[in-house]
């Protein structure tokens, strides 16, 4: 095995010179496009509403000119014919293999169908940011989460096995069974949303475990939520457990288009062999091309063709790095990954507000165990109240302690708190999405 070979699970597309990749792409757009034109009614419609045609994809910059798809747009489709998918579907019913649908943590689920290629390009996704990340065939990875209709980790499953490693799925187990079963089985590796990689850290202690020492999980991918890529919540964990934590990026709509390679160099990787990826200037759409400019990405899945995702407005807030990665890919990367939400950024007393940024203040706290947020309106002024849970263990001045919190929380988002201490184990855990930053002023509270 060659070197090249040992470093990327396809070393002919993770190498590829820059204007040669993007050959590929504008040739795999033009495909998914006219696929989707020829197929769908809805993508159909859309298209010719907007006064396109797919032989007007001449050049890269023509790929602007291809109307993007927002999530209120599918579900508007839902349950008409065919059941339950709508018009959106470009295959016959009987092809479909695969029902997903999104958390409806912002708004109602979206329903997801993918064809049996789908499902092995799927799982084709998770095979490039496995293997970027060290996962080889003598790993034994643990996967704690109940398999149910949410993406999750499913393909993570699927390409772990792809990749040749032992797959232990610990789904109706309770927390404190999967770190036992982790013992017991010597599991080298784990994936999770960061707020359970947390959470069963947690547990472990109050049983007499140290992760970092009692167990042999080296190696855990994060996903669902942005705490890997935020530096305090990143240490937190990698401390925890005494293991590497690598960040990865995907929707049920998209696909695992994004990870975070071994280099770990402070940013995501973008599949580009198998998604187009464009950030746009969030106020006025103009598209961004040079990096450190923040922006929203705006994704096409190149060859997923069940419910083709072209042009997809993911709301996800990234920008460009300025250097390549280390690792020698030419896939490109987004400084700090997803940094937020274009729908999660609030203004809040005229300041906009991003909740990872309250995240990577409280998360460098050790003292602080959990945390919730909510925001606000007294009379015509916006408040923001910070719950924090204070660790038992904790016998310094806690009034001291706020204070620092409150002035790195002005440092990093300009904002004023009110601060609230609890005692440890009384705010929520979660297994999945967590659900800490609350804004009330939306719900007339």
């Amino acid at each position: 095995m060659t070197a090249a070979a040992e470093h990327y699970w396809n070393p002919i597309l993770e190498t590829l010179p820059r204007e040669r990749l993007s050959e590929l792409q504008l040739r795999k757009f033009r495909r998914i496009v006219t696929w989707a034109y020829d197929r769908s009614r809805f993508h159909r419609e859309l298209y010719d509403a907007a006064g396109f045609h797919p032989d007007q994809l001449r050049t890269m910059a023509d790929t602007t000119r291809v109307p993007k798809v927002e999530k209120s747009q599918m579900r508007g489709i839902q349950r008409k014919d065919p059941f339950p998918y709508g018009d959106m579907l470009c295959v016959p019913l009987e092809r479909v293999t695969e029902f997903r649908q999104t958390s409806g943590t912002t708004g109602q689920a979206v329903y997801q169908a993918d064809t049996w290629q789908d499902w092995e390009w799927w799982a084709e996704c998770w095979s490039y940011l496995l293997y970027a990340q060290g996962y080889r065939a003598t790993d034994r990875v643990f996967l704690p989460f109940g398999y149910n209709i949410f993406v999750a980790f499913w393909a993570a499953h699927y390409a772990a096995e792809k990749l040749g490693m032992e797959v232990v799925p610990g789904g109706v187990l309770d927390t404190e069974a999967r770190i036992l079963k982790v013992q017991e089985l010597e599991a080298s590796a784990m994936m999770a949303t960061p707020t359970y990689v947390l959470g069963m850290a947690e547990t472990a202690r109050t049983m007499g475990i140290d992760p970092a020492n009692d167990l042999h999980v080296r190696r855990i991918t994060c996903a669902g939520e942005p705490g890997a890529s935020i530096p305090s919540t990143k240490r937190r964990m990698e401390e925890a457990w005494g293991a590497k934590v690598f960040d990865h990026c995907g929707a049920t709509e998209i696909g695992a288009w994004g990870y975070e390679c071994a280099e770990q160099s402070g940013g995501i990787h973008v599949n580009e062999a198998l998604f187009l990826a464009q950030v746009e200037d969030i106020e006025t759409g103009d598209l961004i091309e040079e990096p450190g400019r923040r922006g929203k990405l705006v994704i096409t899945a190149l060859d997923r063709i069940g419910m083709p995702c072209v042009r997809f407005d993911s709301k996800d807030v990234v920008e460009w790095a300025e250097e390549p990665c280390p690792c020698g890919r030419s896939f490109r990367v987004f400084t700090g990954g997803v940094v937020g939400r274009a729908d999660d950024i609030t203004k809040v007393k005229g300041v906009l507000l991003a909740p990872s940024a309250i995240e990577e203040v409280v998360r460098s706290f050790p003292v602080f165990c959990e945390f919730e947020v909510e925001v606000t309106k007294k009379g015509d002024l916006d408040e923001i109240s910070l719950r924090v849970e204070l660790a038992g263990a904790f016998d310094g001045d806690q009034h001291e302690l706020l204070n620092q919190l409150k002035h790195q929380l002005r440092l990093k988002t300009n904002l004023g708190y009110k601060v609230h201490v609890v005692d440890e184990g009384t705010l929520p855990r979660y297994a999945l999405k967590a659900k800490r930053f609350k804004d009330l002023r939306k719900v007339g509270a």
